[in-house]
C-alpha cells in the first residue's frame, strides 16, 4: 500500500489537471486524514461532521493556491486549523453573548447568604441558661468578638476544648431555639 500522503499529494496534482475520480479519492482521504484532528478538539459528532464540510469546502475554493512541489498533509491541516479557530471563536462568543452577565446575578445575591436572622443579642436570654462555662465561652466569642484560641488564654483552658465547650453549646442552643 502507499503512503496516504504521497497518495494525496498525487490525487491533488491528478485533480488540478481535470480528474475528477482523482478529486472525489482526493476529498475522500482528506476527509479520512482531518476527522481525527476534528474529534479530539470538538465535541459532538455533528460539530466535526459539520466542520469537515466547511473544511472540504475551504479545500476546493483554495485548490487553485496548492503548490505541487509541496506536501499536500500540511496544506490541508493549515486550512483545517484556520477552519476550527474560526468555528471555536464564533461557538465561544455565541456562548459569551447569551451568558449571564454576573453583575446581574449579583442584585439577586445582594444579601449575604450566610448571615441569619437570629443574633447574639436574641438568644442571650438561652445562652445565659447554659452552663456558666459555655454561657462565658459563647457569650467572649460572640458578644466580645474574641477567637478560641484568645478565649482559651483568658480562661485557663485548652483551644480544642474551648471548641468542643462551643460545639456542645451550640447543639444545646439548636434544640431549644428549634422548640
Amino acid at each position: 500500500m502507499t503512503d496516504t500522503t504521497d497518495n494525496l499529494e498525487a490525487l491533488m496534482r491528478q485533480s488540478l489537471a481535470g480528474d475528477p475520480r482523482a478529486y472525489a479519492a482526493l476529498l475522500q482521504g482528506t476527509s479520512r486524514l482531518l476527522r481525527p484532528f476534528l474529534s479530539k478538539r470538538l465535541s459532538f459528532t455533528s460539530e466535526v461532521d459539520d466542520l469537515l464540510q466547511e473544511i472540504l469546502i475551504s479545500i476546493h475554493k483554495a485548490r487553485h493556491t496548492y503548490d505541487g512541489n509541496r506536501p499536500y498533509k500540511p496544506w490541508a491541516y493549515a486550512i483545517a486549523k484556520f477552519r476550527l479557530q474560526d468555528h471555536l471563536r464564533a461557538h465561544y462568543s455565541d456562548l459569551l453573548r447569551h451568558a449571564d452577565d454576573l453583575f446581574e446575578l449579583e442584585d439577586f445575591l445582594h444579601e449575604d447568604v450566610t448571615e441569619t436572622t437570629i443574633s447574639y443579642e436574641s438568644i442571650s436570654g438561652e445562652v445565659e441558661k447554659l452552663p456558666e462555662k459555655q454561657a462565658t465561652i459563647l457569650r467572649m466569642m460572640h458578644q466580645e468578638g474574641y477567637t478560641a484560641k484568645e478565649v482559651a488564654e483568658k480562661i485557663g483552658m485548652n483551644e480544642s476544648a474551648v471548641k468542643v465547650a462551643a460545639h456542645r453549646a451550640y447543639k444545646i442552643l439548636k434544640v431549644k431555639l428549634e422548640r
